[in-house]
């Protein structure tokens, strides 16, 4: 669900920019005053793990598409709402400037699209409240395909209205939206699946961090060992990201697909001449060292930058919550 800039008008694109942007300050005050120190290590992990898990693509059968998991509601259920909004959203940043993956113009909306809908909106409003823990495998499973699903289709809602407010595209709403919304329920389904099989394994070996995030917040999680949880997901992180994506299929993504079924191409031009077109991609191809994922070590590399990102910005937050008097906060 990646967004290119040849999608996004400069002024979509400069309002889910401040809008993303506002998101992204409330999430760090709220981490600076709740995060427990030691959850920064699994923040870091899971945001290493996202990162290799969106780089397989698996194919939806009967459609020549594919779709790749967005990792949000996995996140909010083991950090929280807001610490899995910001490791979330230090993954498509790194895949934006690092890899070339989604536009530096569209940064706003992918991550109001994939970060917002599924963090903030899909997981308080359904996951939470309807999934008690603990529970059997079948109710994770059925929550967890449901929470995914709607926050997919808002996302998928979202790319429509940006793209038809943005104007820049032969792409028309109503067609557009009858394609978008089926391919990603299919990936919802998918991504529920793999989020529940996780969930369910957490559940079954370390029951104590989902409690602790779900009943009280990230401020109790002090007192869970996390140290053999990083370290399994750690080494999935590194296994996905050296050695699976060889498995990732080759068809165009959702979002791809359905612009290929109206246009006949996955890339459609830029219909306008605004040099901020121009200055986005010189700024993403000085940027871009791996750009598409261009090196056998492109999921190692990019888990270990994610993993040094999110640790350098939770400890500045801390830093600050430390220097800051309690008065000022």
């Amino acid at each position: 669900m990646h967004m290119a800039d040849a999608l996004v008008s400069p002024a979509i694109a400069g309002m889910t920019g401040i809008i993303s942007g506002a998101l992204v300050v409330v999430a760090a005050k709220k981490i600076r005053n709740g995060q427990a120190e030691n959850m920064v290590p699994l923040m870091g992990v899971m945001g290493a793990f996202i990162f290799a898990a969106q780089m397989i693509n698996f194919s939806i059968p009967g459609t020549g598409s594919s779709g790749h998991i967005v990792g949000g509601v996995l996140l909010a259920a083991l950090l929280g709402p807001w610490a899995a909004f910001i490791t979330l959203t230090s993954v498509l940043i790194i895949q934006c400037l690092i890899f070339a993956d989604g536009g530096l113009m569209a940064l706003g909306c992918n991550i109001f699209n994939m970060a917002a809908c599924t963090c903030l909106i899909a997981y308080p409003l359904i996951y939470k409240p309807l999934m008690k823990y603990p529970a059997s495998f079948g109710k994770i499973i059925g929550v967890s395909v449901l929470t995914c699903v709607i926050g997919l289709e808002l996302g998928a809602v979202a790319v429509t209205v940006e793209t038809e407010a943005s104007g820049i595209t032969a792409l028309p709403m109503a067609q557009f939206l009858w394609f978008m919304l089926p391919i990603h329920l299919a990936i919802g389904i998918g991504e529920g699946v793999a989020t529940a099989a996780v969930l369910y394994f957490i559940q079954q070996y370390k029951s104590e961090l989902l409690l602790s995030v779900r009943q009280t917040g990230v401020k109790s999680v002090h007192a869970v060992h996390l140290k053999r949880v990083v370290l399994i997901i750690a080494v999935l992180a590194l296994l996905i990201g050296g050695t699976f994506t060889w498995i990732a299929s080759s068809d165009p993504d959702g979002l791809e697909w359905s612009i290929y079924n109206i246009t006949g191409t996955t890339e459609p031009a830029v219909a306008s001449a605004d040099k901020m077109y121009g200055i986005a991609r010189n700024i993403q191809e000085t940027t871009a060292v791996m750009p598409d994922y261009n090196s056998t070590f492109a999921g190692i590399i990019g888990g270990i930058i994610v993993v040094l990102v999110i640790w350098v910005l939770s400890g500045l937050l801390q830093y600050k919550k430390k220097v800051i008097p309690e008065h000022n906060e």
